[in-house]
């Protein structure tokens, strides 16, 4: 069964020391465009949560937000070096002296220098960090499942567009048979008129008539769309990953078997039929992006 690209998704979780919550959304996209927002506590495990996210999701564009606070503040504070901090604020107020001028702020300017602020204490215990992996994997569990509820929607919507094209095909299957007696009678009848006037090669014509008559034969192109719309309803019903690239070759495959009947038509009654099947079929290419 097919999914969707859209999904959402959101788990929360604690233990003693934190608490942690962490949200994803996505939308369509061709490939994985991955937004993350980490807190900085958690920048060392941010390569093990990219994979986590890439192997979940796959494809789409995602936004997934992780946040954590701790229970106990005091841990969280950070360390200053207040002789460095010292350090920093003695030489920017030499500096405003000498240029003569104020700088904006020079107490932020300090704080922010390098190695003022240590983060030491500001550490995940192992259990802290299990848990927040589990809970990411929750989270996105939950934004597969809601994938998957949308996938199921947009699954009968693309189904009930092939089964209109399949229906249109049918009517251009009864319409072949008239459509070629038509134009079998129509090319008799301007035979008849050329040869009253004109001395013509038998054998030439005769080549040049089956020839047309291959030419406007639209049997193949039939028989071909019949077997893509087959093909299409079975793959939303296959248990593979990932559809929405190989929905969009068949789909293409569709379109081709389309245009080609449309250009052999000749036809009012089969030119109809192609024009409602080319409609559906861009109802297709439009839902189908966003298929993951």
């Amino acid at each position: 069964m097919i999914k969707s690209m859209t999904g959402f998704g959101i788990a929360e979780a604690q233990n003693d020391s934190i608490t942690i919550e962490v949200e994803i959304k996505t939308l369509n996209s061709k490939f994985l465009d991955l937004s993350l927002k980490l807190p900085k506590i958690l920048n060392a495990k941010e390569i093990e949560v990219r994979n986590l996210i890439t192997k979940m999701l796959i494809r789409g564009k995602a936004s997934v937000s992780i946040n954590i606070s701790k229970k106990n503040k005091q841990l969280a504070l950070p360390n200053i070096d207040q002789e460095l901090f010292a350090a920093y604020l003695e030489k920017l107020s030499e500096l405003e002296e000498l240029n003569g001028r104020k700088f904006h702020d020079i107490m932020k300017m300090s704080l922010d220098a390098p190695e003022i602020i240590n983060y030491e204490n500001d550490q995940l215990s192992e259990e802290d960090q299990l848990l927040i992996i589990d809970t990411l994997k929750g989270a996105l569990e939950k934004c597969n499942e809601f994938r998957e509820a949308e996938g199921k929607t947009v699954s009968d919507i693309l189904a009930g567009y092939i089964n209109t094209i399949s229906e249109k095909l049918e009517k251009a299957k009864d319409i072949e048979p008239k459509r070629m007696e038509k134009i079998r009678t129509r090319l008799q009848n301007n035979i008849k008129e050329l040869t009253l006037s004109v001395d013509y090669d038998q054998e030439r014509l005769e080549q040049e008539l089956i020839y047309y008559s291959e030419k406007l034969d639209v049997n193949e192109e039939i028989e071909r769309l019949s077997i893509h719309l087959k093909y299409f309803l079975e793959t939303l019903k296959s248990n593979a990953e990932s559809h929405g690239k190989k929905l969009g070759f068949i789909s293409q495959e569709i379109g081709r078997e389309i245009n080609t009947l449309g250009s052999k038509a000749n036809d009012s009654d089969l030119q109809e039929q192609v024009i409602q099947m080319k409609e559906e079929l861009e109802k297709i290419k439009e839902q189908s992006l966003n298929v993951l």
